[in-house]
């Protein structure tokens, strides 16, 4: 009975240790990029060179747009949190094909850009609290079709790998329109298939596709139409697991919500005439926690 009772109370104990190396283990992921951000004062930003007004690079060939601003404004926050006067930032240009693995593979720290958050990419990253709401929409000529139904029989751009690329699909097959699709590698080649008449439309969410119109060459040879596919909730990509992270990001975008400034980022990017609409407007309202 005593060696019974011995290994049991030995393995009562091999459990605790492995509990407690479990426990260890997870912490010691969670304040990962917090304790490193710390050591080397240093934030780094994945962002998109092609995806203006959020992410893009200016004439001077710096990151630029919406998300570049608030990751900064993230970052000034963030070493707040921190104790420390600044962040260095190190910039990682990603693409739409490698930007999750940027993350995953540790290589970025946040990534800044029109990222659509869903259940599917939340099994390889985190998102934060929730950035920017768009929706999908198409371009297309002034004098073309205006409607998903008659653009049956065409071709139609979208930028590869995307959700807008999933819900035009879902969108044509439960409308039972036959069209065909022409992925793209880029808004810029998007925009040129379309000029070019080798598609119809280019489909893309509706606050870029508005800025590709605006700043085209011949802004009133093209029209943002009404359809819109799909809601699209973006927010901020950030390390899988990485709790104490995320939660450090969540509190610089509840502050930077709460405060207002998140009003003048974003009359820098879209300018002073573009108003934010009332769904984004109830966003900041709503996902501004407060401490």
């Amino acid at each position: 009975m005593m060696t019974c009772g011995r290994r049991f109370l030995g393995a009562l104990a091999l459990v605790g240790m492995l509990l407690a190396a479990g426990g260890a283990g997870a912490q010691g992921t969670a304040a990962g990029t917090l304790a490193r951000i710390r050591q080397d004062r240093t934030i780094r930003i994945a962002y998109r060179e092609d995806a203006p007004p959020f992410s893009y690079l200016s004439k001077a060939d710096t990151p630029t747009g919406f998300m570049i601003d608030l990751c900064l404004a993230v970052t000034d926050n963030i070493a707040k949190q921190l104790g420390l006067a600044s962040l260095a930032i190190s910039y990682v240009p990603v693409n739409t094909s490698n930007r999750f693995t940027a993350i995953e593979q540790h290589k970025a720290d946040m990534l800044c850009g029109p990222t659509t958050a869903t259940l599917a990419r939340r099994e390889v990253v985190d998102f934060s609290l929730s950035t920017f709401v768009d929706g999908a929409g198409m371009m297309v000529a002034s004098d073309g079709p205006k409607s998903l139904k008659a653009l049956a029989g065409h071709k139609l751009g979208v930028l590869a790998g995307t959700t807008t690329e999933e819900e035009l699909r879902t969108a044509l097959k439960n409308g039972g329109i036959a069209a065909e699709i022409v992925p793209v590698k880029s808004y810029e080649d998007g925009v040129a298939v379309l000029e070019d008449g080798k598609v119809s439309a280019f489909f893309a969410e509706r606050a870029i596709l508005a800025y590709l119109i605006t700043t085209s060459k011949a802004p009133d040879r093209w029209l943002l139409s009404r359809n819109t596919l799909s809601i699209e909730p973006y927010a901020l990509a950030l390390p899988h697991g990485d709790e104490n992270f995320r939660l450090a990001v969540d509190r610089a975008l509840s502050e930077i919500y709460r405060s207002g400034e998140i009003a003048a980022i974003f009359r820098k990017a879209f300018g002073t005439e573009v108003q934010p609409g009332a769904a984004l407007q109830a966003l900041y309202l709503i996902t501004g926690l407060p401490q």
